[in-house]
């Protein structure tokens, strides 16, 4: 009678203890490193307030430059992800307890949701990714729920989710496509016939709707940036790919994802959804053909985890079973504890450098120009924009002071244009032809001259009078393609900036 008054109690309160100390984990650690390059370009994107950017929609630039004028820092920026990685263990929890599932499978589900490396990892800056393994998961557990229970207003507010994470990522968009090929496939398509799945549906297009009109309006360039990303990113055959999945999801917790693949295809209680497996191939296919980072199928983990452990935990009986589980769960958290530094801002840049070559891990080369990185990307582009910026001020404040009033900046890429924008003291806007960046313009400049940072000089040489190299750039631990740029002043700019621009666009 105790045990089952336990287990009830646990079933109540654990998905929300377990929830409050994961995101304090997470609060913790916030503010250990600096701001990271994606997290420098929202904040200057959110401070340009718009219905969509470039490269993305405008919830999380938004969200950034908000937090951002709040003057908490780092630290403040990542309030929302720490979260978000609370409530998808919460959430997880849940919907263990939807399949039936009693307190070691909620318990198992939401251990997997809280120290998967790549979990752990996508919520430790803020970032488009970082929400996915939450939104997704929910979008999954309200479909089940709707279809378990006939519940129409889970549908309702599975639209809104829908739409809500349409507006922080486009990649919703192929999670939505696996998940109606998925429904069509089986006998779950039924809640295809109900009236809520339209107003869900609906709803999700309406949240979606601005972000849409804006990228028409633009031309699209959010297509443009996924065909550019198929030859950025570093092609990786298919054996290591799933190689690497394995990895960095923990190889002790395979057996969960594994076997939340598996079992809806043979354990009856589960046949149910099987529209999610074929959703998460649909999606793993998508993936794959895109040439896309091992992150891409992140948000899918949390789900096949809740499956997989409503399918093994009833399998844990007697001595052995419960000893088998024991030594997984020990496995999980050793190795979780192993690499959680290469996860998450926990030791010092010099400190992970040499805890890296002792455990004999390297970076992943996830794109081509990552060749010869010593630190993760993660915390590599966390560290070295002060310097950036403090190099460039250098070389901006050699240029005499009438000549710096007709001279601009450029960059070569959005992280090094945020910093100087963010960071930089008495700098003109910065321009660069990258992303967002692109569609700023000149940013109200007509500059004679640019100050450029770049890694060949002598390619300016034909468009400039005179080309001066007035300092480089260097940092201990920042990415390798961010050190020995060259900071060069082109006098004389022929023909004008404005009429070279066109050929300046870089989507990537």
């Amino acid at each position: 009678m105790q045990m089952a008054l336990q287990e009830m109690r646990w079933r109540e309160t654990g998905p929300l203890a377990a929830a409050l100390i994961v995101m304090a984990c997470h609060l913790a650690l916030g503010g250990r490193y600096d701001l990271f390059r994606d997290e420098l370009y929202f904040i200057v994107c959110g401070l340009h307030p718009a219905f969509g950017y470039a490269d993305q929609p405008p919830v999380v630039p938004l969200m950034a430059a908000s937090l951002y004028k709040l003057g908490l820092g780092a630290w403040g920026l990542r309030i929302p992800t720490a979260i978000a990685a609370g409530a998808l263990v919460w959430l997880a929890m849940r919907f263990v307890r939807l399949l039936g599932g009693g307190g070691l499978a909620m318990g198992l589900a939401g251990l997997a949701c809280a120290i998967a490396p790549m979990l752990m990892g996508l919520v430790s800056t803020l970032g488009t990714s970082a929400f996915e393994p939450l939104t997704w998961t929910a979008i999954a557990y309200l479909l089940v729920k709707a279809a378990r229970e006939g519940d129409d207003r889970a549908l309702i507010l599975a639209g809104l989710v829908a739409g809500v994470a349409l507006e922080i990522k486009y990649s919703m968009v192929f999670w939505m496509l696996g998940l109606t090929i998925g429904l069509v496939a089986m006998p779950e398509r039924r809640l295809l016939r109900r009236r809520a799945f339209w107003i869900g549906a609906l709803l999700a297009g309406l949240i979606a709707l601005p972000s849409f009109l804006w990228q028409y309006a633009h031309g699209f360039p959010f297509l443009e940036l996924g065909a550019a990303a198929r030859n950025k990113n570093t092609e990786v055959a298919l054996l290591p790919f799933v190689g690497n999945q394995i990895f960095v999801m923990n190889p002790a917790l395979a057996p969960l994802w594994i076997a939340g693949l598996i079992a809806p295809l043979v354990v009856r209680q589960l046949r149910d959804l099987r529209f999610l497996v074929i959703a998460a191939l649909v999606v793993f296919v998508i993936v794959r053909i895109g040439h896309g980072k091992d992150y891409y199928l992140a948000p899918l983990y949390p789900m096949l985890f809740v499956i997989g452990a409503a399918a093994l935990a009833p399998l844990v009986r007697g001595v052995a079973g419960k000893t088998i589980a024991g030594v997984g769960v020990t496995a999980a958290a050793a190795f979780s504890t192993l690499v959680a530094p290469l996860a998450l801002p926990i030791l010092s840049p010099s400190v992970l450098e040499v805890y890296m070559q002792r455990i004999g891990i390297a970076p992943q080369q996830q794109e081509r120009n990552f060749t010869g990185t010593t630190l993760p990307q993660v915390m590599a582009d966390q560290l070295g924009w002060r310097d950036f910026t403090e190099q460039v001020e250098a070389a901006w404040n050699r240029i005499p002071a009438a000549e710096r009033a007709v001279t601009a900046i450029k960059a070569d890429n959005y992280g090094g244009a945020a910093a100087l924008d963010i960071y930089g003291t008495g700098l003109p806007p910065v321009l660069s032809g990258h992303n967002q960046y692109f569609l700023w313009g000149l940013r109200g400049q007509e500059p004679v001259n640019v100050l450029s940072i770049e890694h060949n000089p002598e390619d300016m040489r034909p468009y400039c009078e005179q080309v001066i190299v007035l300092g480089k750039t260097w940092s201990r631990y920042a990415m390798p393609h961010e050190n020995g740029k060259s900071i060069a002043l082109c006098r004389g700019v022929k023909p004008s900036l404005g009429e070279l621009w066109p050929q300046l666009k870089l989507y990537w």
